[in-house]
């Protein structure tokens, strides 16, 4: 089992900028991807970005430019910086890593963005 602790939600002003971060624990050999996840209210949740143990990323349009995924493979941590946020950037985001094809989250950390 992998266990995740998010840190670094926030309430921030549009423009604003906000750091996550995600430590691993427990089980944690041969972590394939480690991502940031969020969910809106009433909406489902999407995929923000993803980094792979190489440090290949990908990231959703809608934060392309503003947001930077990154990995401490050493720390077994992923970090998601956040620059020129916006209200439609609000939500709840999780930390998710993918082991042996096994999902797993964090609890969430709450991202408030105010116009």
């Amino acid at each position: 089992q992998v266990q995740l602790v998010e840190s670094g939600g926030g309430l921030v002003q549009a423009g604003g900028s906000l750091r996550l971060s995600c430590a691993a624990s427990g089980s944690i050999s041969r972590i394939n991807y480690m991502g940031w996840y969020r969910q809106a209210p009433g909406k489902q949740r999407e995929l923000v970005a993803r980094i792979t143990s190489g440090g290949s990323t990908n990231y959703a349009d809608s934060v392309k430019g503003r947001f930077t995924i990154s990995r401490d493979n050493a720390k077994n941590s992923v970090f998601l910086q956040m620059s020129s946020l916006k209200p439609e950037d609000t939500g709840v985001y999780y930390c998710n890593v993918v082991q042996f094809g096994a999902n797993f989250w964090g609890q969430g950390t709450q991202v408030t963005v105010s116009s």
